[in-house]
């Protein structure tokens, strides 16, 4: 099983996206004083005792808004929900109970899942304001007292989060290949899973947002055992007349969480959007493997060199995982599809692919001839020994004398080498660089 989620829901401004940032440790959602700020839900990668899990931030619900924004919001908001295995409810400590939060309360109650209370902007728990009982009405256990600003009874909570997490969630993955097919609404991707499976195993249709839920598809191909993922779509974002900063994020969460190649289909005929790239950004932080699929290839017209130049803009927007494969296909037209699932399989195994000491040292050598490591006053960088400790990604430790000195350039240099003479096509490499003498990791 993959990483357990929590979702953060409640109404607009009662503190969710302050609450998120802290648990981070990064201002991930930005925050501002105004009510619907977070009109996306936003993921990231968060941790507790040793324990991993995802942590969803939402935008607020207004149960009986009829308001289109807010409607949209509320959407979001229950997808988070159905990805949840545990769900933390938020409600304002100062302004105490209102009729929202039992209608809100009332759509937790029916999820049948853990839902823990907390009732945020209590500067001081030992002075709790009367109305303070009134959340027990809600009939969701015992609400914990917090400060999002101040970080108050954090350890509380998040401890009550993670006894709510279900047994074995880090147990050891199946053998086959589970290959997420992702992106926005309407580009193809339940087109696609039909062609690579020989049928109408899904359901298609122009309309976007056809897809609401993730659908597995296992199959078999030349021996080996795969399952496809079909996910729901990303919905354009609302056009919103303010200034705040929007975020977007996949409704695929979940399936990048648990796959082992994400396929992350583009619309050939609108180009590369930031939907697209915020889906990559996802898959790419969570170690997965990428292949990115553009679609429609049919409806692009073609001039010299069109392939390329798409492919070279591709690149320049999507730097960070320059090691993703590109395929250029048409669903409708049947051409190239094949090369999908072939080059999901090379993927896979470079996700697992092992790197002998010996070798990554003679590389490690080889590297620092040609290219000196940075210094800083005098002081150079040493690397004295890398080995490989994890794959799927692929985990690099390398042992050196100052961490400090190692500059990004100089990783993503060494990087570069390492994919050189060892491939790793379609998988992020990660490295862990250790100082002599002590256990603390700094991950580059």
């Amino acid at each position: 099983m993959s990483k357990p989620i929590v979702a953060i829901v409640g109404r607009p401004n009662v503190g969710k996206s302050t609450f998120f940032n802290r648990i981070v440790g990064k201002r991930i959602a930005i925050v501002e004083d105004t009510p619907g700020v977070t009109r996306d839900r936003i993921y990231a990668e968060a941790e507790w005792n040793s324990i991993n899990f995802g942590l969803i931030d939402t935008g607020g619900i207004e149960p009986s808004s009829t308001d289109v924004i807010l409607s949209q919001m509320r959407e979001q908001a229950q997808i988070a929900m159905d990805l949840a295995d545990v769900i933390i409810f938020m409600c304002d400590g100062k302004e105490g109970l209102t009729s929202a939060d039992d209608e809100v309360a009332d759509m937790l109650r029916r999820t049948g899942k853990k839902v823990v209370l907390v009732i945020n902007k209590i500067d001081n728990p030992s002075k709790l304001p009367d109305f303070f009982y009134d959340f027990y009405e809600l009939g969701l256990g015992e609400p914990i007292p917090i400060s999002s600003a101040n970080m108050l009874n954090f350890g509380d909570v998040l401890d009550e989060i993670v006894s709510g997490f279900p047994d074995g969630y880090d147990a050891e993955e199946e053998d086959d290949i589970k290959i997420a097919v992702i992106g926005k609404p309407n580009v193809g991707k339940s087109s696609l899973i039909n062609c690579l499976l020989g049928e109408n195993r899904v359901i298609v249709s122009p309309i976007a947002g056809t897809t609401r839920d993730s659908i597995d598809s296992p199959f078999e191909k030349d021996g080996d055992k795969y399952t496809l993922i079909d996910t729901a779509g990303i919905r354009r974002q609302s056009r919103i007349n303010d200034d705040i900063e929007k975020y977007s994020v996949v409704r695929a969460v979940a399936a990048i969480e648990r796959c082992d190649v994400c396929v992350l289909m583009i619309d050939g005929a609108e180009g590369l959007s930031e939907q697209d790239k915020k889906i990559a950004g996802i898959a790419h932080e969570a170690g997965k493997g990428i292949v990115l699929v553009v679609n429609k290839w049919d409806l692009v017209p073609k001039e010299t060199n069109t392939m390329r130049d798409f492919r070279r803009l591709l690149e320049a927007d999507l730097q960070f995982m320059s090691y993703a494969p590109i395929l250029f296909i048409s669903v409708k037209e049947k051409q190239r599809v094949k090369q999908v699932i072939e080059t999901c399989k090379t993927v896979s195994e470079n996700r697992a692919l092992r790197v002998p000491t010996s070798q990554l040292n003679a590389l490690i050598q080889d590297a620092v001839l040609m290219k000196q490591p940075p210094s800083d006053k005098g002081k150079r960088l040493k690397i004295y020994y890398g080995t490989q400790i994890g794959v799927k990604p692929p985990l690099f430790s390398f042992q050196i004398n100052r961490r400090e000195l190692m500059h990004f350039s100089y990783s993503r240099y060494l990087e570069n080498r390492i994919r050189e003479s060892f491939g790793f096509e379609g998988t992020s490499i990660k490295f862990i660089f250790r100082e002599k003498g002590d256990s603390d990791d700094f991950i580059g």
